[in-house]
């Protein structure tokens, strides 16, 4: 008697919080379409990582041969007492054995007065 009566009200508790209405709850909707953003899907996951692979060296790269650079021009500014006139003057006194080629749709910008070169777009 106690397990129907138990049954009973249970059943009744699931009927009443099953027909009650759900607020709150975030209604799925379609995901928005970011502009410059590439979607997402398995099929051009492995592009995606390619070329996140690629840009990610292409940065890395430049970062270094940046570095090197302003390396051998302060080097080159304590051992002859002046920065170099331009970078091919590190090449030429053995400070490099090459200037670095930037990235395509970069080149190297160097200021003699403060000694430091960087990357900038062509």
């Amino acid at each position: 008697m106690k397990r129907a009566f138990f049954t009973v009200v249970l059943l009744a508790a699931f009927l009443i919080l099953g027909c009650r209405k759900k607020e709150g709850f975030p209604v799925p909707t379609a995901p928005e379409k970011n502009a410059g953003v590439p979607a997402e899907s398995l099929a051009t996951a492995p592009v995606n990582y390619l070329a996140a692979s690629a840009k990610a060296e292409q940065s890395m790269q430049k970062n270094i041969d940046t570095a090197a650079i302003n390396n051998a021009i302060q080097l080159f500014g304590a051992q002859e007492g002046s920065f170099p006139k331009d970078l091919n003057e590190l090449v030429t006194k053995k400070y490099l054995g090459k200037l670095p080629v930037p990235p395509l749709g970069t080149k190297l910008q160097y200021d003699a007065k403060e000694g430091k070169v960087s990357v900038v777009k062509e």
